[in-house]
């Protein structure tokens, strides 16, 4: 029995969540490639430049490797997007081993753990406690351990580009204005974003709207959308001036960025706010899943795509409860996020609502969140 505080009332609600033992056990589906047609517009193991043509990997490398910065995207549940990234970070380091690796996972106010990981002092679990990776990030660290371990192998300072998702859900509400400066982590005024980027963000916002309105009522200029393009373009901001800060290091280093594919599309995101803090030369490179629609795949989404097939997911013996959240200050873990068809939304629970008991154990810190599922 999961006992939560609803965001919608001051009154308490018992929802019975199915919550059965993980243990140690998964079992794992047969690991075959998806049953998808392979497209033409990006083979298996090759890179293509959008719109384009073909490139050699040792091309591609060698110029990337030219620039200030090289952006790595990915679908954050696709594990087959971190084994290229993993490819590509050993391929870089080979040319420029003086390198730093940034990580949207992680807010700034994690970054002693990601130095102490690097610097041996942390086993696995230790490291993963340190960067309260279990609230900061909803996807599973093992997609993600193989990325951790290059840098600690190699001693590459990994560097946490994100901001608290706090700050994030105040931009939201107030609008950049809204929040006193003192509260926005020294993050700066995000660069105008252009029509295409709001045309872009536009449906996403609609799949989440949760006020009652009809899709096709909410437009550019509707005050709750500007507030979430706001919120997202500091997320965007706060990536980018991360980075160029890296950039002011001693022998101005590689800075590699990974983080989700949306960051980095067409330019709009984190480049986009790059180009205004002065880093124009900036690689933006991203996984092309086999299957995708060739009409897709337009000059200018990026500068080259690498074509991967996806594995089959593993079927696990439990169910995830599919959120992300915070501890709250008046007790409890406040919902910051929920994945769509996952326990928590089929329950009723909604973002911001407080969970206070899971499984009939209070909870008083993130463990109790993670050990009850």
């Amino acid at each position: 029995m999961t006992i939560f505080r609803s965001a919608l009332g001051s009154g308490f609600f018992a929802v019975a969540l199915l919550v059965l033992s993980a243990g140690s056990n998964l079992v794992l589906a047969q690991a075959k490639s998806a049953n998808k047609d392979i497209t033409d517009c990006a083979p298996a193991a090759s890179w293509v430049v959008p719109a384009g043509k073909r490139v050699a990997s040792t091309e591609i490398i060698a110029r990337a490797a030219k620039q200030s910065v090289v952006l790595l995207g990915e679908t954050h549940d696709n594990l087959e997007h971190h084994r290229w990234q993993l490819q590509m970070l050993a391929a870089l380091h080979a040319v420029r081993p003086d390198m730093v690796i940034g990580f949207e996972m992680f807010p700034r106010r994690v970054q002693k753990a990601l130095d102490r990981w690097v610097a041996g002092e942390f086993s696995e679990t230790e490291f993963l406690a340190a960067a309260d990776w279990d609230a900061v990030w909803n996807t599973e660290a093992s997609y993600y351990l193989p990325l951790f371990h290059f840098a600690r192998m190699n001693r590459i300072p990994m560097l946490a580009l994100n901001i608290d998702t706090r700050l994030r859900r105040e931009i939201s509400a107030k609008g950049f204005d809204g929040v006193a400066e003192s509260e926005r982590e020294g993050v700066t005024r995000p660069a105008t974003p252009n029509i295409a980027y709001l045309d872009y963000l536009l449906p996403i916002y609609r799949e989440h709207e949760r006020e009652g309105k009809k899709k096709s009522e909410t437009g550019r200029d509707d005050p709750d959308f500007r507030r979430f393009v706001e919120s997202q373009q500091l997320w965007d901001r706060a990536m980018a001036q991360a980075i160029q800060r890296a950039l002011e290091r001693s022998g101005r280093p590689l800075v590699v960025g990974i983080m989700g594919a949306g960051h980095i599309k067409h330019g709009y995101g984190v480049p986009h706010q790059l180009k205004d803090l002065k880093v124009a030369d900036v690689a933006m490179l991203l996984p092309w899943d086999s299957g995708k629609a060739c009409g897709q795949l337009v000059a200018g989404i990026a500068d080259a795509v690498f074509g991967v097939v996806p594995l089959v997911a593993p079927v696990q013996q439990y169910q995830r409860l599919g959120i992300r959240f915070e501890m709250a200050a008046e007790g409890g873990a406040r919902v910051l996020q929920i994945e769509k068809g996952s326990i928590a939304e089929t329950s009723g629970l909604r973002d911001s609502d407080v969970l206070l008991e899971v499984a009939g154990v209070a909870v008083k810190q993130t463990g109790d969140v993670v050990a009850a599922v």
